[in-house]
């Protein structure tokens, strides 16, 4: 009769609750068993497989089903496991007194029974709980004892979550590569078993602690790895990481890779509003920014970093911040805030690492003999075998120690004040020391900081030399034969040696010359201004279709000397940028489409609108440019080739041309094929950046 209402009570669970085809399988052979102890196995079959489905509603109607039938069969097996995963319930719903409880009880069950196998299940889940609480020594002794077991048994499931929880304890007492080896571990074992979510969690804390032992590529490949994955998903995922990657590029000097990474944390973070990733993204451009001399777009970035970390309380980003401003200083002259800079840093830096010294981030031995699955047995305490005195001579001895005491209580008085004034005097003396050094150290650091500006001023100037002989070499060659061209033509007018005729010939190459020298001039001093850094832009709203007209007149003659066509497609619009800066680069464009065209070919101009920006174009049909010698356009300052007409160039123009575009917040870029033509491209804002 109780077999019949056993069937019947799982059997009615399964008609109700059963979802999978492995429940349904489970569900059937259930029914047909005929053995009690047959029966509780293969339910706490199905409760093991619902709670990895995570239904711990089902399970623990099954698990009260099971417990009654095991009690009624006195079946120790099954009472031992019903107890293990009543725990591991309670565990997931975070009820650890409960779970701690279950997993005593039946850890002591499996003892009976000398289960091996799940009394290291049991102290890897005790493990978990105890790492998850803080209790790190505790939790690694628990689950390293069940390490050796799990891996002997091939049990992936167990073993992930024990590999998982280690990697995770040794991180927080900063044991680096014993944390490395267990993540490494973990994650093998969840992208077996497909677990994205774990091996996300995996790969992040591998990327953070390659990159605190400084092993930044392999910091990279697993920031990557984490940040692949997380397209298409939530922003929360990316916006932690792409400040972090784009600071490991930075660490090589990649500002191509780091400004990608940085711009879109940067983004993504003000868009969510997160300040604590915003702070390291801010920290990180600031750094950026001062490594590429962008002196006062790095300040407003550390500046509003420094709010941020004092706001959020972030003292490691504080440090670095501190750092960062430093050298901010330093880099312009300005060594009295550079100084408070640098003792802010060590002030805050010697804070951190007496913080740092709290046992908890010392690192946990524990030895071998202490990893058995039994490890926490308490020993049975000895009963106490002393015998008391008699009343009498208690208070006898009693007398004899007080006087005793006295004694050693006016001579330990004595010796305690002896100490104390000598203590007093070694804290004068100390004082006095820590004075004179702490002046000695100040006084060092300034000078440590004015050799430090004495280099940049020593760099600075030779920057400027180099710039004035770079000057005087062009001077001395290309403008000064533009220059003895057109004295030679007015010599031989002056002589007379010219007919009317001749002359009328002479004046288009004249004019060539005038060009060429007047182009050159504009180069050279805007070239100039721009390498000694006082090359600044006057911004304002103006019509690109009247820059275009005003330099065609220029061009005009030579348009026509060397028969070729000029094609008009611009329209009116405005552009917010500085307007003779913005002259410079299209007659300098005008001036190489004319240089590089051969009789016949066409040079066409327009412009149009394009995600907000106004977009120049100016496109010839000449000779175009070999993809070899694209790359060192807009690098070199040396770089020049000979015209259709063997017309000379000094190499600066499209050198000049990319600084005045930046200085105006646009791009410019060419797309050339060779004897097909070359186009090129200049983007502009149309208005002020933070409109």
């Amino acid at each position: 009769m109780r077999r019949i209402i056993t069937f019947i009570i799982f059997l009615s669970l399964f008609v109700g609750f059963s979802q999978t085809k492995e429940l349904d399988s489970l569900s059937i052979k259930l029914g047909f068993e005929t053995t009690d102890s047959l029966k509780v196995e293969t339910s706490l079959k199905i409760i093991e497989h619902l709670f990895e489905i995570k239904d711990f509603n089902l399970a623990q109607q099954y698990i009260k089903a099971s417990e009654k039938l095991s009690s009624d069969i006195n079946y120790q097996p099954g009472k031992a496991k019903i107890t293990y995963y009543k725990a591991l319930i309670y565990a997931e719903k975070s009820d650890y007194i409960n779970a701690m409880d279950g997993y005593t009880k039946a850890k002591a069950m499996f003892n009976q029974l000398s289960d091996t196998l799940n009394i290291a299940k049991v102290n890897n889940s005790i493990g978990l709980i105890e790492i998850e609480r803080g209790n790190y020594s505790k939790g690694l002794q628990y689950s390293l004892s069940a390490i050796r077991e799990l891996e002997k048994r091939g049990l992936k499931h167990e073993l992930k979550s024990a590999y998982a929880s280690l990697g995770k304890a040794y991180y927080k007492i900063n044991n680096v590569d014993k944390a490395i080896e267990y993540n490494l571990k973990a994650l093998d074992i969840q992208e077996q078993l497909n677990d994205d979510i774990g091996a996300g969690t995996s790969s992040l804390q591998l990327a953070e602690l390659y990159s605190q032992v400084k092993e930044h590529r392999k910091a990279i490949e697993f920031y990557e790895k984490v940040l692949s994955s997380a397209k298409g998903k939530t922003d929360s995922i990316q916006s932690e990481i792409l400040p972090k990657l784009g600071g490991e590029y930075l660490k090589f000097n990649d500002y191509e890779n780091a400004t990608k990474y940085l711009l879109q944390g940067l983004n993504l973070n003000r868009k969510n509003k997160n300040e604590a990733n915003l702070l390291v993204t801010l920290n990180n451009l600031g750094g950026l920014n001062l490594s590429q001399n962008y002196l006062r777009t790095a300040e407003q970035q550390l500046l509003e970093a420094g709010r941020i970390a004092r706001k959020l309380k972030n003292q490691n980003e504080l440090l670095k911040n501190y750092g960062l401003m430093k050298s901010l200083d330093s880099s312009k002259r300005n060594f009295a805030r550079a100084f408070v800079w640098q003792r802010r840093y060590y002030t805050l830096k010697d804070s951190l690492e007496k913080k740092g010294s709290n046992p908890i981030t010392k690192s946990i031995s524990i030895s071998e003999n202490d990893l058995g699955l039994n490890f926490d047995k308490v020993a049975p305490k000895k009963e106490s075998t002393s015998v008391s005195l008699g009343q009498n001579d208690t208070i006898n001895e009693s007398e004899d120690k007080l006087k005793k005491f006295k004694l050693f209580f006016y001579i330990l008085l004595g010796i305690l004040a002896i100490v104390c004034a000598f203590l007093v005097l070694i804290y004068l003396r100390r004082n006095s020391n820590l004075k004179y050094t702490q002046e000695l150290e100040e006084k060092n650091l300034k000078i440590q900081l004015q050799n430090e500006a004495f280099v940049e001023q020593t760099k600075h100037l030779e920057n400027i030399n180099n710039v004035k002989d770079k000057l005087f070499s062009i001077i001395s060659h290309d403008l000064k034969d533009s220059l003895s061209s057109i004295n030679g033509f007015i010599d031989l007018l002056k002589d007379g040696s010219l007919s009317r005729e001749e002359f009328d010939n002479l004046i288009p190459e004249l004019s060539e010359n005038a060009n060429n020298a007047s182009l050159l001039l504009f180069n050279l001093l805007n070239w100039s201004k721009s390498q000694m850094q006082s090359l600044k832009p006057s911004p304002s709203l103006f019509d690109v279709q009247e820059v275009f007209e005003e330099k065609i007149k220029l061009i005009d003659q030579r348009l026509e000397s060397k028969g070729i066509e000029l094609i008009d497609h611009s329209l009116r619009d405005f552009a917010y940028a500085d307007r003779s800066m913005i002259e410079i680069v299209v007659q300098n464009l005008l001036a190489n489409a004319l240089k590089f065209s051969r009789k016949g070919d066409t040079i066409t101009i327009s412009n149009h609108i394009s995600n907000g920006s106004c977009i120049i174009s100016i496109a010839d049909t000449g000779i175009g440019i070999s993809k070899h010698n694209i790359e060192k356009l807009f690098k070199s300052s040396t770089y020049t080739t000979m015209g259709t007409n063997n017309e000379k160039g000094t190499g600066l123009g499209l050198s000049i041309c990319k600084e005045l575009v930046e200085l105006n917040g646009g791009k410019i870029w060419v797309e050339s094929s060779v004897n097909v033509g070359s186009t090129f491209y200049v983007q502009l804002p149309k208005s002020k950046p933070n409109e």
